[in-house]
């Protein structure tokens, strides 16, 4: 048995959220993800596992091509293999629990408009224009 106190396991800076591994299992592991207010995921997927999210305080908006979802505590979000979606912090603190679970667990960055700075990598860019 593994136990996690999601509070005593909270980081948060100001720069970008923060995804800390707690603990990998078999074919997953287990995430607390700290968001501060305003934050914003690139628009991604990760093509060979699934992405579960809970949402335990806070929340925002989650984007997938079928439209947006608001992302409220008790909030429990299931990203199938390959969904691109894109995670909008609103306007406090929340605190995330995600399970990634199955395959390679490596995330295809396809554009973070919110980022003036970032650059797609060829392989994303590769991934996505096949």
């Amino acid at each position: 048995m593994h136990v996690f106190d999601l509070l005593k396991e909270q980081e948060f800076n100001q720069e970008k959220h923060v995804e800390k591994i707690l603990g990998t299992f078999g074919e997953g592991d287990v995430t607390v993800a700290c968001w501060e207010p305003g934050q914003i995921s690139p628009y991604h997927c990760h093509p060979y596992a699934t992405e579960i999210y809970f949402c335990f305080q806070g929340g925002g908006a989650m984007k997938t091509p079928d439209g947006n979802v608001d992302v409220t505590p008790g909030a429990f979000i299931v990203h199938p293999p390959g969904e691109v979606h894109e995670y909008t912090n609103g306007s406090e603190r929340t605190l995330l629990y995600r399970v990634r679970y199955g395959g390679d667990k490596v995330s295809r960055h396809k554009e973070w408009p919110s980022n003036p700075n970032w650059k797609q990598k060829p392989e994303d860019a590769e991934y996505f224009s096949s």
